[in-house]
């Protein structure tokens, strides 16, 4: 391989590497269930009650908090979820949600595993898009044996 065709491939691997600039974020395991949302450089996170009830709420929880920030979800937002490990119906519920957002908006749809994401923080968040630790195809959630 000559020097050009190295210049030529590390080109084209730039170019079709996108940046992750707007985003939703859902993470509803079971524990520590927030969305996060990231918008023209600001970063806004809420975090959402763990209850029996807090799963039927999440599309109401989802309006709200893009409401609250004067955020219309289109198809140059991404949807990140977390893809578990943790309670099976949060976890599906939270898919087929993103799934719901990535069908009506033509959103782009990525997931994570708990353990890649510490803490819901914008740096931390970053870190994985920049890494290419996001998935997008989400056929694999990880459940948790609930006692």
């Amino acid at each position: 391989m000559t020097v050009s065709d190295e210049c030529k491939l590390s080109f084209n691997v730039k170019k079709n590497k996108k940046m992750i600039n707007n985003f939703l974020i859902i993470s509803c395991t079971g524990k520590n269930n927030s969305l996060g949302l990231k918008y023209n450089s600001k970063f806004f996170k809420e975090k959402l009650q763990n209850n029996i009830n807090s799963n039927n709420l999440l599309v109401s929880n989802i309006i709200s908090f893009t409401n609250k920030y004067k955020v219309k979800l289109s198809n140059k937002y991404s949807i990140i979820v977390n893809m578990g490990p943790g309670s099976y119906s949060s976890i599906r519920i939270s898919l087929s949600v993103a799934k719901g957002i990535q069908i009506v908006h033509g959103s782009k749809l990525y997931g994570y595993k708990s353990d890649q994401l510490s803490e819901l923080k914008l740096e931390n968040i970053e870190n994985l898009i920049k890494n290419n630790q996001l998935k997008n195809k989400m056929v694999n959630p990880i459940y948790q044996q609930e006692d």
